[in-house]
């Protein structure tokens, strides 16, 4: 499960999630839109493949393995999985109920790349035809009455909201007593912003056919609860594709999948990840620390009881680092000498992991808003400029929004005016894929504004 997404509250101290009952696989709770969006996603589509450009990471045969069997025998409650699963034959997907306005596109453009990535025999049917995945949209008040805590989530053997409810708490739901998928159902919010309904899109059709875990050390993969990566990538499609290996078939057991896994992934190469299982009281305090209805004290407490159990542990990997960054979060608005020092170290470690240049490049962001607050308008720009080429490539629009118009704040403060102008502009297709309603967008641009002032009264 994802939690609330970083973005949502990365700035409001500068400018001063619990998995849900009977839904195993899900994603954390999103930040509300209230204005429907019909904006398309901004192309950051590669012109001569059509496809979305993914960062590719190479990892060990022996890294491929323990993430699959990681990913794959194991629900994100904790609970294990004694059979692989997946659908035997094509798959269909179809979209019901209040669809929003984007979804079709990036569904269809979801499919493309299972297709030619995962080499998954994949397509999408009307809303009147049977599905293998039936995708139905409700407001987040219906979802709320069956999984108060998620956002969307995907369960088997039915195929809609409806079915689920009269079937909650029943063997018919249970992940656990799945040996083959045959039907499948999704529940997604329609009142989302255009970005967080593709993000559900991506993480929950790719769990709905493959994997049903998440794992916070694996730092390329949407399977990871702390919802850096925005979209699926390369590692993720590699995965999948081994999902879908014909040496591989419903009803296995995890040691007849073990066996199998030199034939797909290969020999050779070092164990270079640390495959140790996150502990549930980890989990607890980084949600916790992470979740804004806590009081600040709780949440500080939760955060450095994280950094302690991850020194204790003797992670290295991401999960350190993610515990420094959400005590970062934490220190802005009281400390920013310290808040500073803990960014850096998450820095330094994520310098380190796959794909890690998106997760330094969430921590630019952050950096180059404290640099505002300081009156540092040079260094927002160095901070801004190094991190929006990695974010542009993440396809994370929300972000690269902020950041740009951040940018714009710094070039504002440094006289460059007609730059600022132009970043502005450039910016409010992605605010308004990435954040959805216009009301969202101003409560954005008005925080990066007060920073902008903030500084220029410190100066």
């Amino acid at each position: 499960m994802r939690h609330i997404p970083l973005l949502a509250a990365s700035l409001a101290a500068l400018t001063a999630c619990a998995p849900a009952p009977n839904a195993d696989v899900t994603k954390g709770r999103l930040v509300p839109a209230t204005e429907a969006s019909v904006l398309s996603a901004p192309a950051f589509v590669d012109p001569v493949a059509g496809l979305a450009p993914v960062a590719s990471v190479r990892h060990s045969p022996a890294d491929m393995t323990a993430a699959f069997l990681g990913l794959g025998f194991r629900l994100e409650s904790g609970r294990e999985l004694p059979y692989f699963s997946r659908f035997e034959g094509p798959v269909t997907v179809a979209l019901t109920g209040n669809v929003p306005a984007t979804a079709g596109a990036d569904l269809d453009r979801l499919l493309q790349r299972f297709r030619s990535e995962a080499g998954i025999d994949v397509r999408r049917v009307s809303a009147s035809e049977p599905a293998s995945v039936t995708i139905e949209f409700s407001t987040r008040r219906e979802l709320s009455r069956a999984a108060p805590n998620a956002a969307c989530f995907v369960v088997p053997n039915v195929s809609s909201l409806a079915e689920y409810q009269a079937n909650r708490g029943t063997y018919r739901v249970d992940w656990t007593r799945v040996t083959e998928r045959r039907t499948v159902g999704i529940f997604a919010p329609s009142d989302a912003s255009p970005q967080e309904v593709r993000d559900c899109l991506h993480e929950e059709l790719a769990q709905a056919m493959g994997p049903l875990n998440d794992m916070y050390r694996l730092t390329d993969s949407v399977f990871n609860d702390d919802n850096f990566q925005a979209v699926l990538t390369d590692f993720d499609m590699k995965i999948l594709r081994a999902w879908y290996s014909p040496k591989l078939r419903s009803g296995m057991s995890k040691a007849e999948v073990a066996a199998q896994m030199p034939a797909i992934f290969g020999t050779g190469g070092p164990l270079t990840q640390d495959t140790s299982i996150t502990p549930p009281a980890w989990k607890e305090f980084i949600a916790v620390a992470l979740d804004p209805g806590y009081g600040q004290a709780r949440r500080k407490t939760a955060a450095e009881k994280a950094i302690a159990m991850a020194h204790a542990q003797g992670w290295k990997d991401s999960r350190l680092a993610f515990a420094y960054f959400a005590n970062a979060r934490l220190l802005v608005g009281s400390d920013r000498v310290a808040a500073v020092s803990e960014f850096t170290k998450a820095a330094a470690i994520w310098r380190t992991q796959p794909a890690g240049a998106v997760y330094v490049a969430h921590v630019d962001m952050q950096l180059a808003a404290l640099s505002l607050a300081n009156g540092q308008p040079d260094q927002a720009l160095r901070f801004t400029e190094r991190a929006i080429p990695v974010i542009r490539q993440s396809q994370n629009h929300g972000l690269l929004a902020t950041t740009q118009l951040i940018r714009a704040e710094a070039l504002d403060m440094l006289g460059r005016k007609a730059e600022a102008d132009r970043l502005r502009v450039d910016s409010q297709p992605l605010a308004r894929y990435g954040f959805g309603s216009e009301a969202n967008i101003r409560a954005r641009t008005r925080e990066i504004s007060a920073l902008g002032l903030r500084g220029l009264f410190r100066g």
